[in-house]
């Protein structure tokens, strides 16, 4: 396989189903819909956690949250285990970054690139320590805003999207050519669609209220009642703040924010062309995760539905298949021997108890005997969530709640959960022991949480972190940081 450049675009909290190539009705997305033309899309991509900083740790390392241990938005990822940059910088490769890491970001921290353009790290390389708390959930004090502040306008991460595709156009004409003996690899991370839901006013009109509709299961009467789903929904009580009006000027910014990353993406793949680049460039786009949008009353990530822990994954380039879209479950995890295998420093040495299965593979065909994982620890929660994929059913394991079980094929949507039927009763113990084969889950809840604990102690007590406040979202580099 040739080596050559790479280009690794990642947004934030981009619901997988809101793009044009998967079928969305409304939303336009016409150069992520190139890009999935001209390649390879995996259409049951999972996030390995359905929060920022835990999955940003997991895509770097490419290994599972149970095996590295970043738990949540208050334990970031510092450099201490070797990530894809690293080995790519330690055999000679430029590794560069622009924009969001979500990193610890202190001084002294090596996160392994060689260079790290207009970096958006946790504040004060303590993140959001709130999320420390896994007992007695407090309400996040700033849940208000995404009501409040949904509708057309720019904010600091409209204008830190606008900067990052600046600089990465700006690199690829006057870096790139610096560098011709091995192949480099470009980071290119953005926001949005992360909220606050405030979109450019010129992508905001694009979608008339109008012609929004109310998310599924939003009515009271149709929500699930799940009581992992009553944890999250009363600490992160975004919903409480909504009326009609309010609910469908979010989601027609949220879509306008699509439509502006889709924008900033084509501005960087459009100077790839410019430069001659794109024949010697592969480009691999992704989320961290996604965002419930209202369904179910939801808002935010910290779930393990499609639309949160499933993600957009497209990848083009030499070696890979145009216009094909792979079923086969995938994880972020795969992007780790995938990238290691595009810039030609897939070594040995560079793998050490590594999940993943290559893109290149599962584009190829490839069908391993496996389940992919995603799990969750974090803010909004007192309970670790483990989610498998087994052929056609997403199975959901809590410690301490009651599971879920959802077929797929038959419910996409995933209205129905089956785990309470007992025509499913071998499915779900199936799944049970598949999860088991990957971690137990007992033992990672209980091992997080003391961490979570030690964290919280060193930083007060839960008293002096719910005084710290909540974040509302993190600002980008030069804004000043709001806690309240």
């Amino acid at each position: 396989m040739k080596p050559t450049n790479l280009i690794i675009i990642m947004s934030d909290e981009h619901n997988p189903k809101v793009m044009g190539c998967n079928g969305h009705p409304l939303v336009k997305t016409p150069n992520i819909d190139a890009l999935a033309a001209a390649g390879t899309s995996f259409t049951s991509a999972y996030t390995t956690c359905p929060v920022c900083v835990p999955a940003r740790a997991a895509f770097a390392t490419g290994k599972y949250v149970n095996q590295i241990g970043y738990w949540d938005n208050a334990d970031a990822y510092e450099g201490a285990i070797p990530s894809w940059h690293h080995r790519l910088r330690d055999r000679g490769h430029r590794v560069v970054s622009i924009g969001k890491l979500h990193f610890r970001g202190l001084p002294g921290d090596d996160h392994g690139f060689s260079e790290e353009i207009i970096p958006m790290n946790i504040i004060e390389g303590k993140g959001d320590l709130m999320g420390l708390v896994r007992t007695d959930l407090p309400a996040r004090g700033l849940s208000w805003k995404i009501a409040k502040l949904a509708g057309p306008g720019e904010t600091s991460y409209t204008f830190y999207d606008r900067e990052i595709a600046t600089k990465a156009q700006i690199w690829l004409r006057e870096e790139a050519p610096k560098y011709r003996d091995k192949p480099w690899v470009l980071f290119v991370s953005f926001v949005c669609p992360h909220f606050p839901l405030v979109a450019p006013a010129e992508f905001y009109y694009q979608y008339p209220v109008d012609q929004i509709s109310l998310p599924k299961q939003y009515a009271q009467n149709e929500r699930p009642l799940h009581p992992y789903l009553r944890d999250y929904s009363d600490s992160f009580c975004y919903d409480k703040f909504f009326d009609e009006v309010k609910l469908k000027k979010a989601i027609a910014a949220y879509y306008g924010l699509c439509t502006f990353l889709d924008d900033n993406i084509g501005k960087v793949l459009r100077t790839l062309d410019a430069t001659g680049l794109t024949e010697n460039t592969r480009v691999l786009y992704t989320s961290d995760h996604g965002d419930n949008l209202g369904a179910r009353g939801l808002w935010g990530k910290s779930t393990m539905y499609e639309e949160v822990a499933g993600v957009p994954l497209i990848i083009k380039g030499p070696d890979i298949p145009r216009g094909v879209k792979i079923t086969e479950p995938a994880n972020h995890v795969d992007a780790y021997p995938f990238i290691l295998e595009a810039a030609g420093a897939s070594v040995p040495e560079a793998y050490d108890n590594h999940p993943g299965k290559s893109l290149f593979k599962l584009a190829a065909g490839y069908k391993p005997e496996r389940n992919v994982l995603s799990e969750y620890h974090g803010m909004g929660s007192t309970t670790g969530a483990f989610m498998i994929r087994h052929g056609k059913y997403k199975f959901v394991h809590y410690v301490a709640y009651p599971p879920q079980l959802f077929d797929l094929e038959a419910d996409p949507e995933e209205l129905r959960d089956l785990a309470g039927d007992p025509a499913h009763a071998a499915t779900l113990e199936e799944c049970r022991e598949r999860l088991s084969r990957i971690c137990d889950p007992a033992e990672v809840d209980a091992r997080a949480k003391r961490r979570q604990a030690e964290l919280l102690e060193e930083n007060g007590g839960r008293e002096a972190v719910i005084k710290r406040g909540d974040l509302g979202f993190s600002p980008p580099p030069g804004y000043p940081i709001v806690l309240g």
